[in-house]
């Protein structure tokens, strides 16, 4: 019960967090703007500048929003409304708790472009997944370093013991233009800033409610997990609406964790 307090205020805390705190609204853009250091110059505290000189207001004026609100209608404030938290998922997520889904499309097509535009494909480049253990190929954007990134990612998961190895090879891909199953949003996939592990020992929500039953469930060790986080990357297993195969780069929900991690540990 506590823990389903504590996200309800969550919830509210993120939509009222320019209006009622605007230190704790200035700290989370602070962290936004140092974790897309190509693509972010400053905020004013009302507007994220971007370095071509783009202005996007960091608010919509909303306060109170309900989790459909937040994830349907977010603002770029709104995507810190759920806390993340680092370390292993050693218990299921309370209702709703569903930290880094809450994105502000505005913000991620400016970042990335728009697929359906055929914008984000001159920013693609294969990348080998897992080459020695027969990972195949997945494409993923360059904007941010994250064809880099996940290719540090792939010879890291390979040091790995064997038994881990069947978790993530094959990969499920990287990019691909689509909407979030069940939705009109877009998917981080649409941008190839996100990846998907092997189906076969992943667990994902919709798959669950096939068997009429909605019951979090995870087979992926924290390992693996540890060091998609220590590259930048959220991970799917750690949301109520858990999706454990899915992995993508969001810099500054990890960034924020770890310096709430920090202050919460002095």
């Amino acid at each position: 019960m506590k823990k389903r307090l504590a996200v309800g205020f969550c919830l509210i805390y993120g939509s009222a967090i320019l209006s009622g705190m605007p230190a704790q609204a200035d700290s989370a853009l602070d962290v936004l703007v140092a974790s897309y250091p190509d693509q972010l110059d400053r905020h004013d505290g009302q507007n994220l500048i971007w370095k071509d000189g783009t202005r996007l207001s960091v608010s919509d004026g909303r306060t109170h929003k309900t989790f459909d609100d937040l994830l349907n209608h977010p603002s770029i404030i709104d995507q810190f409304a759920i806390p993340y938290r680092l370390g292993p998922a050693d218990s299921p997520p309370a209702i709703n708790d569903d930290p880094g889904r809450i994105r502000n499309e505005e913000f991620f097509l400016k970042m990335y472009g728009d697929c359906r535009n055929r914008e984000v494909l001159e920013r693609m480049r294969p990348i080998a997944w897992l080459p020695h253990r027969g990972g195949g190929t997945v494409l993923a954007t360059t904007v941010n370093g994250i064809a880099e990134k996940l290719e540090k990612i792939s010879a890291e998961l390979e040091q790995l013991p064997t038994s881990s190895l069947k978790y993530v090879t094959p990969s499920a891909g990287a990019y691909n233009c689509r909407a979030i199953a069940g939705s009109s949003r877009i998917s981080m996939h649409s941008y190839g800033a996100a990846i998907d592990l092997n189906p076969k020992f992943g667990d994902y929500w919709r798959w669950s409610m096939r068997n009429s039953k909605f019951t979090w469930h995870n087979q992926v060790p924290y390992q693996i997990v540890e060091i998609f986080e220590r590259n930048g990357f959220i991970w799917g297993g750690k949301w109520y609406h858990f999706d454990t195969l899915h992995f993508e780069y969001r810099p500054e929900i990890i960034n924020l964790a770890r310096r709430n991690w920090s202050l919460g540990s002095q």
